[in-house]
């Protein structure tokens, strides 16, 4: 009897306990979504904060859950949610300027790069644009240089030095853990499996870094170059000679305009908008601007629609998520897009390294049917390189970025082998078979030479049909794609110079282009994918998964943490990969 009493107790417990949690989800619903309207008010005389040190997307992202409808949310952080607000501010009389102040930009050299482009415009309303740091990294002064007058803290520090990246070679670790990769590639340039197969960098491989990262360095001093009056070698010298150092070297450089402190800073804007020295400076952080931008002073809605469709994160095979690019996404939002009669083109915005060369295809295939009946032009980000590009090669044109990294036309294919690591900790594995074949791969044993065949032949395979798309989206001979494919990755100018881009430009190009294609004198924007959550994925992402990355990050500190991610990322990609060289880090 008290065996059944406890049982219904626990029962009981764990229905109420459900109850509770039910319950709780509708309250924090309601909260959220009372929350939602209550937007900024934006005074007179106010100063827009660009403070970027959070994840810069170029998609902020919708998200919807099927059961919980008051837990659906769409972000307005992304790249052009916040370049539209920018674009606003310059018509908003309550806005008088923009302050760049202590940036500490998380995004990419493209991202940066059309952040200031909208700045520069901004300028154009005879509004100022500021900037002040304590630190300058180079991509916030890139960022910074177009403002009217920097400042910089007196015990300020600046990095201006020219561009470097760093890669791990995991070759001897590979034999002292007993822990391997079994590699097999196409394309003498495919450097992202090198790494586990040397314990240097190959020639050909430093040769494509040295020049995709050269010719960011030069894109980015021409454009410091202009606005600072400085020529392009002299900017050259200063990073050579490190000129900028510190503040009194930096400014007599003429990379800066003031040394002061963060109150004379402030003062300085309430000068320049004729406010009081004792009033308090009205200061609206651009997060919550472009919230409010996007809801309250958005454009006019418009029958005939261009939809918007970020591919954005590794490619891979299943549904993808805000973080990653899945077939699945990427298949409802393209047949939406091309089946709506309301949407009359498709902008295909990429920012990808690529992933999955199944997952690729799957996505190339909607795009073919869609072109079909809609224009479909692509906009490159930060990367649209290898499974990045090979979506992108199939659209009716190209722009890029001059700082986009693109090409990578190559394959690999990539599978863990712990034999060693099994042996050394006392596991054998035994295998039994019907046939010879019957066992494809094991994690404890080495690849044999039939087996190594017949995953090259998959990969050879892999390659020519990436080729043979290349080419005939692009119009070019399999001769012409062998001579910049071969894993080889380029940027924007030089990837437009040897034809596998049409334009360089940015997103805003790219719609001006689709909108001409469909014949649209005015239109309004739709954007896509729009990820759709189950509560199960929602549980796991209210803190379980963020607990763990957060102690993992406070036991091995944050650079060891993301050795550890790239490892485990690269051993947990199965299967043919269009892949950028992974763990490259501009800096």
């Amino acid at each position: 009897m008290s065996f059944i009493q406890r049982v219904l107790s626990t029962v009981t417990g764990i229905i109420v306990f459900l109850i509770i949690c039910f319950i709780g989800l509708i309250i924090l619903g309601a909260i959220l979504g009372s929350g939602s309207d209550d937007l900024i008010k934006v005074k007179s005389n106010s100063v827009l904060e660009l403070t970027l040190d959070f994840p810069i997307k170029d998609y902020g992202g919708k998200i919807e859950f099927a059961e919980y409808p008051f837990l659906n949310e769409s972000s307005k952080k992304g790249l052009f949610n916040i370049i539209d607000a920018i674009h606003y501010a310059a018509t908003d009389n309550n806005i008088k300027g923009i302050s760049i102040d202590n940036n500490f930009i998380n995004a990419g050299v493209s991202q940066t790069k059309a952040l200031r482009g909208a700045l520069l415009k901004f300028k154009e309303s005879g509004k100022f644009v500021v900037a002040y740091g304590d630190i300058y990294s180079q991509k916030d002064y890139y960022l910074s240089s177009v403002a009217d007058t920097i400042y910089i803290n007196p015990a300020g520090m600046m990095e201006f030095k020219g561009l470097s990246t760093q890669q791990l070679y995991f070759k001897d670790f590979q034999e002292k853990t007993g822990f391997k990769m079994e590699i097999v590639r196409h394309g003498k340039y495919k450097s992202a499996v090198e790494p586990f197969l040397a314990n240097e960098m190959s020639d050909n491989n430093r040769a494509q870094i040295e020049a995709y990262l050269n010719s960011l360095w030069l894109e980015m001093r021409k454009d410091i170059a202009v606005s600072r009056n400085i020529t392009v070698e002299r900017l050259n010298s200063i990073a050579d000679s490190l000129l900028a150092r510190n503040p009194e070297l930096a400014k007599s450089s003429n990379l800066i305009d003031k040394i002061a402190y963060h109150d004379e800073y402030i003062s300085a804007m309430k000068y320049a908008i004729g406010m009081e020295p004792d009033k308090e400076l009205n200061r609206v952080a651009m997060e919550d601007y472009s919230e409010y931008a996007s809801r309250y002073l958005g454009g006019k809605y418009n029958k005939n629609k261009i939809a918007v469709i970020y591919a954005e994160g590794d490619i891979i095979y299943g549904e993808g998520d805000e973080n990653t690019v899945g077939q699945g996404t990427m298949e409802k939002s393209l047949l939406e897009a091309r089946t709506n009669p309301n949407i009359k083109a498709v902008v295909l915005r990429v920012n990808s390294p690529g992933g999955s060369a199944l997952a690729s295809e799957l996505i190339w295939r909607e795009i073919e049917l869609t072109k079909k009946v809609k224009p479909v032009i692509v906009s490159m980000g930060n990367y649209a390189a290898s499974g990045g590009y090979y979506i992108a090669s199939n659209a009716h044109k190209i722009i890029a970025e001059p700082t986009t990294i693109t090409g990578s036309i190559g394959v690999f294919g990539m599978l863990p082998n712990g034999k060693q690591l099994a042996e050394n900790m006392g596991i054998n594995a035994e295998q039994v078979i019907t046939n010879q074949n019957a066992l494809t791969y094991s994690f404890f044993e080495p690849l044999s030479d039939r087996q190594r065949k017949y995953i090259k032949e998959g990969v050879v395979n892999v390659y020519e049909l990436f080729t043979n798309r290349v080419a005939q989206g692009r119009k070019l001979t399999i001769a012409q794609v062998e001579e910049i494919a071969q894993g080889r990755v380029w940027t924007g100018v030089d990837a437009l110079k040897i034809g596998l881009v049409d334009e360089l430009g940015g997103l805003d190009l790219a719609l001006k282009y689709a909108a001409e294609a469909a014949e649209l004198q005015e239109y309004s924007v739709r954007e896509f994918p729009v990820f759709e959550k189950d509560l199960d994925k929602m549980l796991e992402d209210f803190g379980i998964v963020k607990a763990k990355e957060t102690i993992l990050k406070e036991e091995l500190g944050e650079e060891n943490y993301k050795i550890l991610k790239e490892i485990k990322s690269m051993s947990q990609k199965k299967g043919v990969q269009l892949l950028f060289p992974y763990g490259t880090n501009i800096k």
